[in-house]
């Protein structure tokens, strides 16, 4: 990814379209609906098995085994809008990137953390802010400290609109956890989608490659 690039990006500006986002979300997930279910149910019964059998050391799951194994879908993602053949194992490939998906969750949290501890609102705007942070560094190339300044920096364009974005994508989620969280199936693939979709319009022309 071109720094140079990103920062023309970020002074031109960009907008973006909630329903077109979800729409294409949506069709990706039909391209793939099975494995990513499959997906998503191992993800959920890890965590449920987690919580309930090592409640003390739940908080193992969330900082080693989340980080890589959410990144599976921008990797699986990232085959399908390239219209390359998706297999299971392919959902597992974030471990590849397990260094920097993990420094970028453990230190992008403790500041959200900090943030929100001190004034609240600092710690919202950065939760927001580094919605491209893992992306960053699996497409971008970037450190983690880079992939977390830079993505911070590219939402501040429109922080407002991706402040929305997220709150659908919570709304989303709820919904899907009312539906004695069966809907969470659906929801929490969709949610990674339909960020890759966006981070993929928003940067394709920054990639010097």
């Amino acid at each position: 990814m071109s720094k140079e690039k990103l920062e023309q990006l970020r002074i031109k500006g960009y907008d973006f379209d909630f329903k077109y986002l979800f729409s294409r979300a949506w069709q990706m997930f039909l391209k793939q609906p099975v494995l990513s279910v499959a997906y998503t149910m191992l993800i959920i019964s890890l965590q449920l098995l987690a919580s309930i059998y090592l409640e003390k050391f739940a908080f193992i799951f969330a900082l080693f085994l989340a980080p890589p194994l959410y990144s599976g879908f921008y990797l699986v993602a990232n085959r399908v809008s390239l219209g390359m053949p998706v297999i299971y194992p392919d959902f597992f490939k974030g471990f590849s990137f397990y260094m920097p998906v993990f420094s970028i969750w453990l230190i992008g949290q403790i500041l959200v953390a900090l943030g929100l501890f001190a004034f609240l609102v600092p710690g919202i705007y950065l939760a927001v802010g580094y919605s491209f942070a893992v992306l960053m560094a699996l497409f971008g190339g970037f450190d983690f400290w880079t992939a977390l300044e830079e993505s911070r920096k590219l939402v501040t364009v429109r922080w407002w609109k991706f402040f929305m974005f997220t709150l659908i994508l919570i709304i989303i989620n709820l919904l899907g956890i009312i539906t004695l969280g069966l809907g969470l199936l659906v929801t929490v693939p969709i949610t990674f989608y339909a960020t890759y979709i966006l981070f993929e319009d928003l940067t394709k022309e920054v990639f010097s490659e």
